[in-house]
């Protein structure tokens, strides 16, 4: 009996114990505020550049994609329509496409959708490892007017919850 009593406060100290390390793991991710989105250079479609630095001043959604993904190609309305709600309010969206996607598969879905923001082929794969050595499509990133990764989806995002936090950010300016 004594025994079974030393375990179960073993047990419930060490519950204890991982009760406080998860709460100042909470603590200090939520305390810590937004990372700073890393410095990359994206090329267009166009054959121009943009950086992390011209998103500043903006609220941008940056999504990683290809079009050899389902999921990708399902959410791409949603991304258009979520760009042209919140365009002219100082919100912007980058899509990124894989390296491994041929750039004339791009160019054509680009095209084909009409899609109204930029589009940036990785080539080399470098803005993919610099904003976390991203494997899993759709990736997508929600950057503030400072510059800073507020949220991010792994998956296609819920719009509605999406939408709120645009919103949010929107009005920080």
């Amino acid at each position: 009996m004594v025994h079974n009593r030393g375990m179960a406060m073993k047990h419930w100290i060490a519950g204890i114990a991982l009760a406080a390390i998860a709460g100042l793991g909470a603590y200090v991710y939520w305390g810590s505020g937004a990372q700073k989105a890393p410095q990359s250079s994206f090329v267009l479609l166009d054959g121009s550049t943009r950086t992390t630095a011209d998103m500043q001043g903006k609220v941008t959604l940056v999504n990683f994609w290809a079009t050899s993904c389902t999921t990708c190609v399902a959410e791409m309305p949603e991304i258009v329509s979520t760009y042209n709600k919140y365009k002219d309010q100082g919100y912007d969206t980058l899509a990124v496409a894989m390296s491994y996607d041929p750039p004339s598969y791009v160019v054509n879905f680009a095209q084909s959708r009409q899609l109204p923001f930029a589009v940036a082929l990785d080539n080399t794969g470098a803005a993919a490892k610099a904003w976390g050595d991203i494997r899993i499509t759709p990736t997508t990133y929600i950057v503030n007017q400072r510059g800073e990764i507020v949220k991010t989806y792994v998956g296609a995002p819920d719009f509605a919850e999406l939408h709120k936090l645009i919103e949010k950010l929107l009005k920080e300016a």
